[in-house]
């Protein structure tokens, strides 16, 4: 089960070694408005998909929150399937489709997952509703 704060399901994009302060950043920055998951993981974690109009708690490395994120967009697809107008929202500077597959696969499997054009993934798309106050 992912974890819950002030009653809402958490996001944690990346990893903790940088990777999600500098997600994070672009998401706080209003650069990344998407983000891409393993259908897979749903299940590892007996969780149901995130629905249009949740509202999610961003977290950093430590696990406190850093935005509540509301969810505009939920796509169900293949790794394959995933289009150029969502890599694209997700921020991260890719050039083309190609590169942002080929950085999203060596992710999962450095993370111990690999992933083909086939792969079941879930597509989201978010907008930033609050920050922390100081």
């Amino acid at each position: 089960m992912w974890p819950r704060v002030d009653g809402m399901r958490a996001m944690e994009l990346g990893t903790p070694d940088g990777l999600r302060a500098r997600l994070n950043a672009l998401v706080l920055a209003g650069r990344k408005t998407a983000t891409t998951g393993l259908l897979a993981e749903y299940a590892e974690e007996a969780e149901g998909l995130e629905y249009v109009g949740e509202r999610l708690a961003l977290l950093d490395d430590d696990g406190r929150p850093v935005a509540t994120l509301e969810i505009t967009g939920v796509r169900r697809t293949t790794f394959g399937g995933i289009t150029w107008e969502h890599a694209l929202a997700e921020g991260e500077g890719d050039a083309t489709l190609e590169e942002w597959r080929e950085g999203h696969r060596r992710f999962w499997e450095r993370a111990g997952t690999p992933v083909d054009d086939g792969t079941p993934v879930v597509c989201l798309a978010f907008r930033v509703v609050e920050t922390p106050a100081p």
